[in-house]
């Protein structure tokens, strides 16, 4: 064979999306073989955003494991696509619409969804191309969008037919209303904040003069909108109202006074004002007790003609410093006081909400909700880590209808037409000319939008053709596995099982992995006003796409958030440029080499075989079991210690030492390069493009890695024995090596050895023999029984060394000026005694231990641990010399 250069510098800049195109055009991406099938629908981003850093790690987890599986043989199908995200793409146009100096009214909604689309597609090839930089694996044949042809069939008959079953309707409630995007929300889509606010007391005189009722509010602008004043019936300071009512100030209405067990009497004067429009508990109340509800808002957040004169037309807030006014000069307001009190903000736009009576569409959740507990309790579906279950089934047994209609022009399209003439409202999957009830060609279409998470739930089966009866969905649904970020068990994971089981009768996936937030080194979530945002591309451009991945594997526990910061990123960086160094070496030092026909194992080869079949073993538990970390930590212990600091080392005495022969120099290339192969192959999952870009090159492999079979834990390969062997082999040399860095004995002076031992360490030692004199720099090797009744006596002119069951004497006189290495002990012996006794000191001080963070008294109390540790043995080499 001719020697195989490798670039000396790891440079991923070089191969990533060289390899990348080759996989596309190879179709590696594509499910291909028998069996059950693996199947994963990407959680589709917002069309109109840029992938962050949460995005780079939940598709870096979902790739890991398909390309686990995609190794395993299955076929695999990994589907991407894009959400149409309603309010954020409206959002979006509008801002640039504005830049130019225009409104989407002065378009009209045609023009206006023309400029989105061609919003759409902008975004969209930024999207594609950064999920390619990161390597995502996915089936670019099969991409979908929530708003293309297929999948608006589905949010139809999906629509149509909830209508059909009565879990649709159509009603006027109080809702959720973003005034800034002019729409509903759900309240799933409502958060709440702690807000600094005011609380204003104020006084309601009786209509017959016989004094007043004091309450207390946060927004005294909504009095305008009260239709009664509410006690509690048992509250006896309020027992003679029964009948009254009082003079709304500045409304020129009298409005009841009402006794309900909603009222809570420990609070204020327990006495509240009843708002139904604008609160949700005062609307329930107004049900009970058929009172009016009076909408005093516009769409826009402006007070409406429900209102005095005076007000109309002003903001929210405006309005509240005129009726603060207003309340003052006519004796109505008595006080008010500073409070901190949870307001709710739309999650898009971050608007206050404000609670708005108005016409919208719902889904009845609760039918639906039973279906997918229910199929929880059957085990049907299994949240990775479980502590989600009880998230999930908390929220569907407290679930309330889904409003989900939206004032918006980018989306799906309501099918429901209202006829003018007979009144009547008719859904259908086809758009409609006449009134299918009167006949009359006189309808109208309601204007608003489905909810962007109305198509979304329908994600894992609209994607493969539902509610046709496609080839993909017989062979592909349900799905796998869900990999999603907490944040969105309610707005999509527990929808989607909802839905999948109404409308398909089955569960839409098995698994689901919810893994953490990224956050910042100290849990802050990561975001461009914040200054702690990394942007995933910056990440690959400075450190390659397989130091991303392993870096958020690495850094991926279940249950826990992710915290890094740009140096976070360098570990993933080391290890691919470890992986790159050390096959550069191996593929370098086979010029003049043949690879050997089913070559003789020797010890250390059986030990690295058994290691690597450990890692195996642990890697594929992980992934089976959503534990990224633990895989990627296994890959680094085995790669960074068994095999580049021991193996690589050890196969130096066959490659290397004077007087080997051919043979043997082929045996052990033959072997060394089966077991790169295949730590390349357990890798790649982690690591793609740097194993596959190795792999390519090596002498003893064909084909594309990508679709290479992952290595399965064998129980021949097994070598306990060997690999306890191996321990105190290992032990051995580890205290050789650390004694000679603490004389600064250069590697290039032999030493003289002498260890006593016996039993397996005896023969394992002596047919090891050679490898440890490599390994430990030993020039004279004397292997002698252990003495019996302990240790045995020093031979002149050496240090000893104790280990489990055996002792070891070097010979430093022989190596080292032994006056010298006197006076540093002692020297370093004085050093840490100082050190020692500063320690002392401050952990004898009680304020320090009191006072301090008890991580850090730990860390104290472990550093004098270590200090001791390290005098004692510094002490014995005195003793010794």
């Amino acid at each position: 064979m001719k020697a195989i250069e490798l670039a000396k510098a790891y440079d991923p800049k070089s191969f990533e999306d060289r390899i990348y195109a080759r996989w596309k055009e190879q179709g590696a991406f594509k499910p291909a073989g028998g069996g059950r099938p693996f199947v994963v629908v990407i959680p589709p981003p917002n069309v109109t955003g840029v992938l962050h850093l949460g995005h780079g790690l939940n598709n870096t987890l979902q790739d890991i494991v398909v390309r686990f599986h995609r190794m395993r043989g299955e076929p695999v199908l990994w589907l991407p696509g894009t959400d149409h995200a309603g309010i954020a793409t409206q959002h979006v146009v509008e801002k640039r619409l504005r830049a130019r100096g225009q409104s989407r009214r002065e378009l009209g909604r045609e023009r206006f969804l023309a400029e989105t689309w061609k919003v759409k597609a902008e975004h969209h090839a930024v999207i594609t191309r950064q999920l390619e930089r990161i390597g995502a694996s996915v089936d670019w044949d099969r991409e979908r969008f929530t708003f293309d042809e297929g999948l608006s069939k589905a949010v139809r008959e999906v629509f149509v037919t909830l209508y059909e079953r009565d879990l649709l309707y159509k009603g006027k409630y109080l809702v959720n209303w973003c005034a800034s995007c002019g729409t509903a929300l759900a309240d799933d889509e409502v958060e709440h904040e702690d807000t600094p606010g005011k609380m204003y007391h104020l006084r309601y005189f009786f209509t017959d003069g016989s004094g007043c009722v004091e309450l207390a509010t946060t927004r005294p602008e909504t009095l305008l909108g009260d239709t009664a004043v509410a006690v509690h019936p048992e509250d006896g300071r309020y027992a003679g109202l029964a009948g009254k009512t009082v003079a709304l100030p500045l409304a020129g209405r009298n409005i009841p006074v009402v006794f309900d067990t909603y009222v809570d009497r420990a609070f204020g004067t327990g006495v509240v004002k009843i708002t139904p429009a604008h609160d949700p508990n005062d609307w329930e109340l107004a049900k009970r007790h058929g009172l009016a509800a009076i909408n005093i808002l516009n769409g826009d957040g402006t007070l409406n003609g429900e209102v005095p004169e005076k007000y109309r037309g002003m903001t929210v807030e405006a309005a509240r410093e005129a009726v603060l006014d207003d309340l003052k000069a006519g004796g109505w307001y008595i006080k008010e006081e500073a409070i901190t009190h949870a307001v709710g903000h739309c999650y898009r736009c971050h608007t206050v909400i404000e609670p708005f009576l108005s016409e919208q569409w719902f889904v009845r959740m609760r039918p639906l909700a039973e279906k997918a507990l229910e199929s929880w309790r059957r085990g049907e579906i299994v949240f990775y880590p479980k502590k989600w279950e009880n998230t999930y089934r908390h929220w569907l047994e407290n679930i309330r209808d889904w409003c989900v209609s939206r004032q918006l022009w980018w989306g799906h399209r309501i099918p429901a037409w209202d006829c003018k003439d007979c009144g009547k409202t008719a859904v259908s999957r086809s758009d409609l000319t006449a009134c299918p009830h009167c006949g009359s060609a006189n309808i109208e279409q309601d204007p608003d939008v489905l909810d962007t998470w109305f198509s979304s739930w329908l994600w894992p089966f609209s994607t493969l053709g539902w509610p046709e009866e496609t080839a993909d969905f017989a062979a592909y649904y349900p799905t796998t596995a869900l990999v999603t970020a907490y944040d969105i068990i309610f707005f999509w994971v527990s929808r989607m099982i909802m839905a999948g089981l109404e409308f398909t009768g089955k569960a839409p996936f098995r698994d689901i992995y919810i893994h953490g937030l990224v956050r910042d080194k100290q849990g802050r979530k990561m975001s461009k006003s914040a200054g702690n945002g990394l942007d995933p591309l910056e990440l690959v451009d400075e450190f390659g796409a397989d130091a991303l991945k392993f870096t958020l594997a690495f850094m991926c526990a279940q249950g826990q958030d992710v915290l890094v910061d740009k140096d976070s990123f360098r570990t993933g960086s080391k290890f691919a440029n470890k992986i790159w160094n050390a096959s550069r070496y191996i593929l370098m030092n086979l010029e003049g080499r043949e690879l050997a026909e089913a070559p003789a194992l020797l010890p250390v080869d059986k030990w690295i075989y058994s290691r690597l079949n450990s890692a195996a073993k642990t890697m594929e538990a992980a992934f089976l079991s959503y534990r990224y970390n633990d895989a990627a930590q296994a890959a680094y212990e085995y790669f960074w210690n068994d095999f580049c600091d021991w193996y690589v080392e050890a196969t130096k005495l066959s490659m290397k030492s004077a007087g080997q022969s051919a043979a043997e120099k082929d045996r052990a290339v033959t072997v060394l390069l089966d077991v790169l192969a295949e730590s390349l192959r357990l890798f790649h999952p982690l690591l793609p493009f740097v194993t596959e870009e190795i792999y390519g090159k090596l002498p003893n492999a064909g084909g594309m890695l990508i679709t290479a079979p992952y290595p399965r834990y064998d129980e021949g390969r097994a070598d306990p024995a060997g690999e306890r062997d191996f321990v105190f082999l290992q032990d051995l040399v580890r205290k050789i090596r650390f004694l000679r860095a603490e004389c600064v004995i250069g590697n290039e002076k032999k030493l003289r050895v002498l260890a006593r031992l016996g039993g397996e360490q005896e023969r394992a030692l002596k047919q090891n023999e050679g490898l440890v004199k490599l390994l430990a720099g030993i020039g004279e090797l004397e292997i002698a029984a252990a003495l019996s009744g302990g240790e045995g006596k020093r031979p002149a002119g050496s240090i000893g060394l104790v280990g489990a069951g055996f002792e070891v004497f070097v010979f430093i006189a022989e190596a080292a000026d032994t006056a010298a290495l006197k006076q540093k002990f002692a020297k370093d012996l004085e050093q840490d005694r100082r050190f020692m006794a500063a320690l002392r000191a401050k952990l004898a001080n009680d304020q320090f231990t009191r006072n301090a963070p008890a991580e850090l008294v730990a860390a104290e109390r472990a550093k004098l641990e270590e200090c001791l540790k390290k005098t004692d043995k510094i002490e014995s080499y005195l003793r010794d010399l």
